[in-house]
């Protein structure tokens, strides 16, 4: 990339990125911020092309390699330390962040994907919904939706917890209204993660189910008002109940291994 351009304190272009720290701001903007050198390598790999990358000069000596791998477009601007530790959420900034567009599709697109959906019904951690989000794309989820309401999809630490998996899975946010009629439409059954439902191990939801976890506190009626069925992870008697992140990683899981015993039974059926 090209030397970058110095923009001192208080430049109008650093307010517009102050104000991506919050979900309003990125939803007006349509953007939201990548720290990291990691996290940018990932990005780019991912297909994404950062517009603004804003460095120290730290930053730039650590990690020039991660800035020469920027697709052409991105400007580059050198900020002094104290202003970037305003545009940074973490305790210790590591010198170098982007700008990226934000890349919402909608609900219809997704349930018209192959794979099980994840619902985020009222999940309000970050750290769980970012988990969520890595279980999603290793067990083959056709996207994820996240329950209008709860954690933003683009807040700085699910960015950080889902480790990339943000950058590739389908990503709507949604009412549940709206996600009921058209589940309905579609043929998905909506199968909600709940303690009083059938253990999982007895009949595992469809490959097509659009799997419900909900507020890490309130569960899924807190979100959801209905649900065509509900499964339960069995556990000890003694334990509590298990986190969204957990659970709803559990379930993926099973999803998964539903959807792989179909595909062998079919290729079974066609060879006899």
């Amino acid at each position: 990339m090209a030397s970058p351009s110095a923009l001192g304190a208080h430049h109008p272009r650093l307010e517009r990125v102050r104000e991506l720290q919050s979900a309003r701001g990125r939803r007006e903007h349509g953007h939201f911020i990548i720290e990291g050198p990691t996290l940018l390598a990932e990005a780019i790999r991912s297909g994404l092309a950062p517009r603004e990358i804003f460095v120290t000069t730290q930053g730039l000596a650590e990690h020039g390699s991660a800035v020469d791998a920027v697709p052409p477009g991105a400007e580059l601007f050198l900020i002094a330390d104290n202003v970037f530790g305003r545009l940074s959420d973490l305790e210790t900034p590591t010198g170098i962040l982007a700008v990226v567009d934000t890349r919402l599709a909608s609900l219809t697109a997704i349930l018209g994907r192959p794979g099980p959906v994840l619902l985020l019904a009222g999940v309000n951690d970050p750290g769980n919904a970012g988990t969520l989000l890595r279980s999603a794309e290793a067990f083959g989820a056709a996207g994820v939706l996240f329950g209008r309401g709860g954690v933003d999809p683009y807040n700085p630490k699910v960015v950080r917890s889902a480790m990339g998996s943000l950058f590739r899975l389908p990503l709507a946010v949604v009412e549940a209204q709206e996600l009921l009629e058209k589940a309905a439409a579609v043929g998905r059954p909506v199968v909600a993660a709940d303690l009083s439902g059938e253990d999982v191990r007895a009949e595992p939801p469809p490959v097509n189910a659009i799997l419900a976890v909900g507020n890490e506190r309130r569960g899924v009626g807190d979100w959801l008002p209905r649900w065509d069925r509900a499964v339960r992870i069995p556990q000890a008697e003694q334990t509590e109940s298990l986190n969204a992140a957990v659970a709803g990683s559990i379930l993926l899981y099973e999803l998964a291994r539903g959807a792989l015993a179909l595909s062998s039974t079919c290729q079974a059926a066609e060879k006899a």
